[in-house]
Formats: structure tokens, sequence, C-alpha cells
């Protein structure tokens, strides 16, 4: 097993909230490994060996709104914030200087507010077949487990919405604080009951989502040790595989396993991903009809729609 990611690793960039852009109608371009032999390796892979990596794009069409782009959602309307830059929002020093913009994105973002895309209702369905052992996301939108997924089947890796906590001055979270406060506070308070929040709790606290500067997760690389050696098909689905620690978790299957890439760019030849080599592939285009097509190669598509 390569992984050597230390535990004290931290987020580098924790920015999976996509770029708006328009969606694909089918898996648009390609090369390499292509979804008939992807679908072949599913359906004959031993149960829980298909270890899946998840980025922004599987949550485009659930309507997460693009806020890293000038112009458009959420960006604008924090900008009477005087966000330094988009990532600011996230700056865990600019949090205990000026709170106020990430707990109006708390509102915006708080589960609930959206539904999970196909992309996440397939991996539902790799679940429901026996085949999935892990889904590894980027995403802080907990959509995974909102398709039916069990929790204990996700790793969130820059956190989620799922705990709060104080905030500290070591890049660990400090004790944990009542959720439901946390969840008031964002979705039917203002600043009066943040600030009592605060207060009531010695200083600042936050959704457990990781900040810039923060560790992440112990149980990231915990379960990274455990599952990539027994990972028979590796699906990355909807990420540039430009944040670190997460990308690196590409290299980390046994040589010759399969990986297939399924993202509007081909990317991640940095990180290993051969796609001449027979063994690896990308499919350009949009995850949804990319998971289509294999649902329909695996005769799982009446299955699918059933559960979007």
């Amino acid at each position: 097993m390569k992984l050597c990611l230390p535990l004290a690793a931290t987020c580098r960039s924790l920015i999976c909230v996509p770029r708006a852009h328009p969606f694909a109608t089918a898996a648009s371009s390609g090369v390499g490994l292509g979804l008939p032999r992807v679908a072949e390796l599913i359906g004959s892979a031993t149960p829980g060996s298909v270890v899946v990596m998840a980025g922004a794009g599987v949550s485009v069409s659930s309507g997460i709104p693009d806020f890293r782009s000038p112009g458009t959602g959420l960006y604008d309307n924090l900008q009477e914030y005087g966000l330094p830059y988009p990532e600011a929002i996230f700056d865990l020093d600019f949090y205990r200087r000026n709170p106020k913009p990430f707990q109006r994105l708390c509102k915006e973002l708080w589960p609930g507010n959206f539904a999970p895309s196909p992309t996440h209702y397939f991996f539902k369905l790799l679940h429901d077949k026996g085949k999935l052992r892990r889904v590894f996301t980027q995403n802080i939108d907990s959509l995974e487990t909102a398709s039916g997924l069990p929790a204990d089947l996700v790793v969130a890796a820059h956190g989620n919405f799922d705990g709060a906590h104080r905030v500290t001055d070591t890049g660990h979270p400090g004790a944990a604080v009542p959720l439901e406060e946390v969840r008031q506070a964002a979705l039917h308070g203002g600043d009066a009951e943040w600030d009592a929040l605060f207060e009531a709790h010695g200083g600042p606290v936050k959704p457990s989502i990781v900040f810039f500067g923060e560790q992440l997760p112990r149980r990231f690389f915990e379960l990274a040790r455990a599952d990539f050696p027994k990972c028979e098909l590796l699906l990355v689905l909807g990420t540039s595989l430009g944040v670190h620690p997460f990308a690196g978790l590409v290299g980390e299957t046994r040589v010759g396993v399969p990986r297939l890439l399924i993202n509007r760019d081909r990317v991640g030849e940095h990180l290993g991903l051969d796609f001449a080599s027979g063994t690896d592939g990308w499919v350009g285009g949009d995850s949804d009809a990319a998971v289509r097509e294999l649902a329909s190669l695996l005769g799982w598509t009446a299955e699918l729609e059933q559960l979007v």
C-alpha cells in the first residue's frame, strides 16, 4: 500500500462547488477503457470491491449553486461582505474575523435544499447490487447519504453538515456543539442568533466542514488505507483531480486495477493515470449521462430511474 499521507495533512483547497456549465446529453468523448468494458467489470466484480471518488461535477445537476465564477450565483450575493477572493469564505482566519459570509452560505447549502442527482443514485444502486465498497467524496453537500447510501459507506474528505464544533487555533476541531443549535441559527436565525451561539460556547462555532488550515478527518486516511488495497475497480467522477490529498487516492490502487475517469476534461495523467494502457480510461461529458449509459449496459435502467 503506497498511501503515505500524514494524518496531519491539511486541506489545501476544498472548493467543491462547481462552476456552472452546460450539461452534456451523452458521454461526448473518451479514450482508453470505455463504458462497455467497465460495465462488464462491474458485473463481474467481487462484492464490495468497487471504490468511487466523487467531485463537484456529480452535484451540478442537483442545482448546487456556483460561487467561484464572478457574476453568478452566490459569489455576487456574498460581495457585500467584502470577500477578498471567493475561497476566503472557507478560510479559518477570515472566519474568525468575519463569519457572516459563511453563515449566509450555510443557509444556502444546508442539506435538504437540494436533491441527489442520477449519479448519486447510481452510487446507491452499486450498493444495492452489492458491488460498492466506499464512496470518497470531495463534496460537502451530503447528497450521497440523501440518495439512501448508508453513512458508513461515505467518506466526506472535506467534511459536511452532519456535525458541528468549536473553532480552535490548532487546526483540530474543538469541542462538539449540538448540531441542532447551529442548524437553527443557520436556517432560521440572523446575526443576533449566531452571536448568541458563539457566546454560549465561548467562541466561534461552525459545521464540521474542513476549512483551509484545518486537519482532514482521520477517517479519510484510515479508510483509504483499508479500502484501496481491496479495490478491483475505481470510478472517478466529476473531479479535476487538483485537490490534495484527495487527488492522490487515484494512485493508491494495486497495479493493474482498472480506473475510469468520468469528467468533462481529461485530467489525472500527472497522477499516474495512463489512458493508453488499456487499464485506465476517460469518458468526457456529463456524469449523469455516463451513469445512465452504464445502467443501460448493465440492465439496471429501470431500477435507476425508479430511484431517481
